[in-house]
Order: C-alpha cells, then structure tokens, then sequence
C-alpha cells in the first residue's frame, strides 16, 4: 500500500508542475502577445505621425489606377534633406534623392542615384535647373513631379527624411556594415567635424553612416551617390534579417516626426513583409554625365548623358513592367548604364 501511495504521489506532483509550467508558458505567451499589441500600436501612432499626403495627388498622374504594394510593382522615390535649425532654411534643397523601382513577382529592385546638381527640367519652375532645387522652390511635389518628368515613369510613393531619421534608423537596427573607402575625419549632424570614418568593412552607428552618406569633398557627387546606394543595400539587409513585422515597430516610432511619406501604416507592414521574405535582389545604376556651367548663373551644374539616361528609363520601366522585359540587353548596353553590385536572395 505505501509503494502505491508513493506512485500516486509522485504522479500528482508530476500532473501538479506540468500545470504550473503550462500556466507560466500562457502567462509568458499572453505577456508576449500584449507587447507586440503594444508595440504595433506605438508604431501605428508613429507612422500616422509620420503620414503626409500630398495635396491633391491621390496617385501619379502616370497612373490609371492607385498600386496595390501586395501583388503590383511599384516605386518609391527616397528624399534626404538637411532641415536642421543650424542651417535656418525653411525650403532646404534636397541632400540626396534616390528612385527605387521593385518588381513583385521576380523580387528585383532597380536603385538609381540622382546627382543633386543634374541639370533638368523642373515643371514647377516650367526651366531648367539643378534637380536639388526643385524641393527648394516646391517642396515634395516638385521633387516627384521633377524625377517623373525625368524617367517618364510614375512615383508609387515618397519617403522623406532629415538627418535624425536616418541616424534613428540605423541605430534602431542596431548598426550596418559598409565597405568605408577611406580615413576621413568627417562632419557630423551638425556640421562639426567629430565622426572620424576608418577604411575598410565597418560597422556603422546611425551618426557615422550619416557622415559616410553625405561627404563629398574626398571624391564626386556620382561616387557619394554610389555610397549612399551602398548605405541603403545595407539598411535593406540588415532589415531582412528581422523575422517578424512586430519588431519593426522599433524602427517606425525612432522616426517619428523626423520622417513624411505618404505610405499607410498598412502599406508600410507590406513592404516590410516584402523583406521578411528574402532579401531582394537589389541592382544599382548610375546616371553618366559631365561637368557644366549654368547658363545663367554660370555655376556648376552636372549635365546628363542623354543616351544613358534613355537607357536606365528604359530599365527602371521594364522593372515595373510598363514595357517588354528589358534583361536581354547586351553586355554593353548593360556596362553602359553602370548597372553594377548586385545583391542576391540570402
């Protein structure tokens, strides 16, 4: 009778911590999904922040119909402005512009990196200019208007950041790595010399990849645009590795005021989704061109090949599906759009 009073004991202690163990793993699970609920809510807040559409420009005029992120190919036009109070400049120029264009079904990206003092046409101003004051004399929508104008392709959607975005982001990432080109003692945020850059493959804060993104006295506008393709690729790798949109709403309440775009919170989870599937095979171009001077003001300006920019309109399209497959264009048709660094699916 004791042995079997012993077996009984045993089984109800054993019944006993597997109910406590299963009680802790709900209260763990609950705790779990009550944060992600919380953060998903502070994310939404940011991003309704963050939201800004634009005044009377539902979608492109290049467009039939508004794209749906989920299953269409789209573009999104990147802006990157110095609106710090140091520069006291309520219509800054835009710092950097970068057009990406991303095919659904052959997860492919098209980057290209616009030089901010090509020579082109602004149809806000109705002239010519260098494309960085387009957002200095119109704002947003002369910017897109300008670089629709530009490939004769429509633009899904903007994102547009100052520098505290940038450097929020990639310290919400927790760091990128980048292939440094030089030791440069650079300018910060606040155009102070303190971000010290060392050769080689680093991994960056938010601070020095912003100093690495915006220098341009080491070498051209074209190489800084290379660099700041590089600096994107990385963000966009880097982001790839997260396994669950929950853990992006870091990324999205960093920004908070500090960024406008006119994505939804919804559209923002799908391109986010976008990246949980794999990282994309991103390909980056290059817009040839030659040193000017402005016919007017007689400053430097950066006059675009002609037969280049065709080409790469030609690809970003293609890309988008707007016409027939450009990826049978020869070697040299390809080498001569600089269409270089491909990254592909991890």
């Amino acid at each position: 009778m004791k042995r079997n009073k012993t077996k009984t004991g045993a089984k109800d202690k054993f019944i006993y911590g597997l109910k406590i163990f299963v009680l802790l793993c709900a209260s763990l699970l609950i705790c779990l999904t009550a944060y992600g609920i919380y953060l998903t809510k502070k994310a939404e807040t940011a991003a309704n922040q963050a939201y800004e559409e634009i005044e009377d420009r539902e979608i492109s005029d290049k467009r039939d119909v508004k794209v749906e992120p989920t299953h269409d190919n789209v573009s999104i036009l990147f802006i990157g402005v110095d609106d710090s109070e140091e520069r006291n400049d309520s219509s800054p120029r835009s710092d950097a512009l970068i057009l990406a264009t991303l095919n659904n079904e052959k997860r492919t990206v098209k980057m290209v990196s616009i030089p901010r003092d090509s020579y082109v046409y602004i149809p806000y101003l109705n002239y010519k200019d260098k494309i960085t004051h387009a957002h200095a004399f119109g704002g947003t929508l002369a910017t897109i208007e300008t670089v629709e104008e530009l490939f004769d392709i429509p633009i899904d959607y903007y994102v547009k950041m100052n520098f505290n975005a940038f450097i929020d982001v990639v310290d919400a990432l927790g760091g990128i790595e980048v292939e440094v080109p030089y030791d440069r003692l650079e300018l910060d945020e606040n155009d102070n010399y303190t971000i010290q850059l060392k050769k080689g493959l680093q991994n960056l804060d938010g601070r020095e990849a912003l100093a690495l993104a915006r220098t341009r006295k080491a070498d051209s506008d074209i190489e800084r645009g290379k660099r700041q393709q590089e600096i994107l690729k990385a963000i966009a790798k880097k982001a790839a590795n997260i396994t669950s949109i929950g853990s992006y709403g870091g990324i999205i309440n960093a920004v908070g005021a500090n960024m406008k775009t006119d994505m939804t919170f919804d559209e923002m989870k799908t391109f986010f989704s976008y990246l949980i599937g794999g990282m994309p095979q991103i390909d980056t171009l290059t817009l040839d061109g030659v040193d000017g001077d402005h016919p007017d003001t007689g400053g430097y300006i950066y006059v675009l090949d002609e037969q280049n920019l065709i080409e790469t309109q030609t690809i970003l399209k293609s890309n988008l599906g707007l016409i027939k497959d450009s990826s049978n264009l020869s070697t040299e048709d390809e080498s001569s759009v600089n269409e270089t660094d491909t990254v592909s699916k991890n």
